[in-house]
C-alpha cells in the first residue's frame, strides 16, 4: 500500500506535462499565425514564403529571431542607413515592439517542419 501511494504523483505529473505541452503548441501556432498576419506587407519585397524573388531584398525565412528583432529596431531608430534602408525605416516606424517580435517569430519559424 505504501508503494502505490509513493508513486501516485507519476500519472498526475505526466498528465500535467502533456497538457502543458499541448497548450504550448497551440500558443506557438497562434503566435505564428499572428506574426504571419502582421508580416503581410513584408511579403511584397521579401516573398510570400520568406524567399525574395527580387535581388536587392534579403530572404527572411529561417532567419534568427534575435537578429530580426534587432534589425527592425535599428531600422525604426534609423541606425541602419545603407542601401534601401529608407524603405525599411518607413515600414518599421509604424511597428510596435510587440509587432516586431511577432513578425520575427513568424520568419524565424517559417520553414520549420511544423510551419511549412
Amino acid at each position: 500500500m505504501a508503494m502505490s501511494a509513493k508513486f501516485y504523483w507519476i500519472p498526475t505529473f505526466f498528465t500535467s506535462a502533456l497538457l502543458l505541452s499541448s497548450s504550448t503548441f497551440a500558443e506557438s501556432a497562434d503566435k505564428f499565425e499572428l506574426g504571419k498576419q502582421k508580416a503581410k506587407v513584408c511579403m511584397t519585397c521579401h516573398g510570400e514564403n520568406g524567399i525574395s524573388t527580387l535581388d536587392p531584398y534579403p530572404n527572411l525565412r529561417g532567419q534568427k529571431y534575435g537578429y530580426l528583432v534587432s534589425a527592425l529596431k535599428d531600422y525604426k531608430a534609423r541606425d541602419r542607413t545603407s542601401g534601401l534602408a529608407i524603405l525599411m525605416q518607413q515600414q518599421a516606424e509604424n511597428l510596435s515592439d510587440q509587432d516586431m517580435e511577432d513578425i520575427a517569430y513568424y520568419y524565424s519559424n517559417l520553414g520549420k517542419d511544423s510551419n511549412k
